[in-house]
């Protein structure tokens, strides 16, 4: 499955569990709060001041 902007944190770490580390790495340690669960990656991005398509690109590996 390739992961895309829109698809939500939840979503990503639910079909790929794997992933959630890779998140952290990016800064994003409150992957497993509820309200991130409903956040998409690009709004991830946005309010981590991570650029997408390097995270995009790191999710995809």
């Amino acid at each position: 499955m390739k992961i895309t902007k829109d698809m939500t944190i939840g979503e990503v770490i639910k079909e790929n569990p794997q992933t959630a580390e890779t998140l952290q790495t990016f800064g994003m340690g409150c992957v497993f709060c509820p309200s991130a669960q409903a956040e998409t990656i690009e709004q991830a991005a946005m309010v981590h001041g991570i650029d997408l398509n390097t995270l995009l690109e790191a999710l995809n590996k």
